[in-house]
């Protein structure tokens, strides 16, 4: 069968998942519009299935329930037999166009069920598996969209996908912790005399939350760095957009040190001259291919990339429009999906 009857088309269904965005979403349902049309169908229709399920677990009366119904729609997808659902008719479309790995839906489900059962995190090695479903999960799927298989690449997408996860950590340690989450690693902030209880009880900053909050910011730089060698290898038409997003989110953790590692009194954002400052840069500055790009996944990650792998798909022959600078869909869909609407969620609780 001919890729085109599987691509989603500007059809009921997508019309339906944009509007589903433009409602929840605006700033990446106005962004997609900077995509090739093919590219842009396929990001959306992606996009809000994960918006629609992470509201079915994250909001729903019976969080189990709602994941064993994900699981099954999930089924009936890679069979080809989707539900009377938009969002499954246009996800049954890019995962047989792209083909695109359970595996990695799986995982992304997976984060959203640690998340409904308040999983606590004990060590980095903890953070880092919960960061590779949340957010590794999606920077790999979003490099297949692109057209790219190959480990040593999808091995950088992850650690860009993680990266941009501890940051968001670093970034709403305050917000977490009134939403009763806390992402910081427990063994760390016990060693730096935290008292996670007291933390969920009653947020505060303290000196402790700071050093653990800078050491994971630190390990986030580190990761960025690993990335920066990936995404010479994409496709060129994607690079600015992919370096756009490092930076932007690279500066987000700067910004947490310049209020000293304290996010629980403040949030960090980064003011709009800054962004326009980095755009730039993104656009102008070509990353060198380097040996450093065979640096092996993160072991959290390889199961990501092995899924991948495995499958032994080829991106299909797709003509894409001239090239345009893509940023703010790339940002929005890193973006942890666990925090959609939590000023909401916060408010909700007081």
């Amino acid at each position: 069968m001919q890729v085109d009857k599987f691509l989603p088309t500007p059809s009921t269904d997508m019309g339906l998942c944009k509007q589903q965005l433009s409602n929840g979403s605006r700033s990446f349902y106005f962004a997609s519009h900077l995509l090739p049309s093919v590219m842009q169908h396929a990001a959306c229709g992606l996009y809000a299935f994960c918006r629609e399920a992470d509201d079915l677990v994250d909001e729903g009366e019976n969080p189990k329930r709602a994941l064993e119904l994900l699981h099954n729609r999930l089924d009936r997808i890679y069979e080809g037999k989707p539900q009377y659902v938009a969002t499954d008719r246009v996800l049954t479309q890019i995962v047989h166009t792209y083909q695109m790995p359970r595996e990695l839906l799986n995982a992304l489900l997976e984060g959203f069920a640690w998340d409904a059962e308040g999983k606590l995190y004990h060590s980095i090695e903890d953070v880092y598996d919960y960061s590779a479903r949340v957010a590794g999960a999606v920077g790999v799927m979003m490099s297949v969209l692109m057209g790219v298989r190959d480990a040593k690449t999808l091995a950088r997408a992850a650690d860009l996908g993680t990266a941009m996860q501890l940051t968001n950590i670093a970034r709403d340690v305050g917000e977490d912790a009134q939403l009763g989450r806390i992402y910081l690693p427990m063994d760390e902030l016990e060693a730096e005399g935290v008292d996670t209880n007291e933390m969920l009880a009653n947020p505060t900053y303290s000196e402790g939350v700071g050093v653990v909050t800078q050491r994971l910011l630190e390990r986030a730089d580190w990761l960025y760095k690993r990335a920066d060698h990936g995404i010479a290898q994409l496709p060129r038409k994607y690079q600015p957009g992919i370096r756009a997003a490092r930076k932007l989110y690279a500066a987000i953790g700067r910004k947490v040190g310049e209020h000293g590692y304290n996010s629980v009194d403040q949030r960090a954002i980064v003011d709009t001259k800054k962004k326009f400052a980095l755009l730039t840069s993104a656009i102008a500055f070509a990353q060198p291919r380097s040996k450093a790009l065979d640096t092996p996944a993160l072991p959290q990650n390889q199961f990501l990339i092995d899924s991948v792998v495995a499958s032994g798909g080829a991106a299909p022959a797709i003509k894409s429009d001239p090239f345009k600078v893509r940023t703010l869909w790339i940002i929005d869909l890193f973006e942890t999906l666990r925090e959609r609407d939590r000023d909401a969620r916060i408010a909700r609780i007081r």
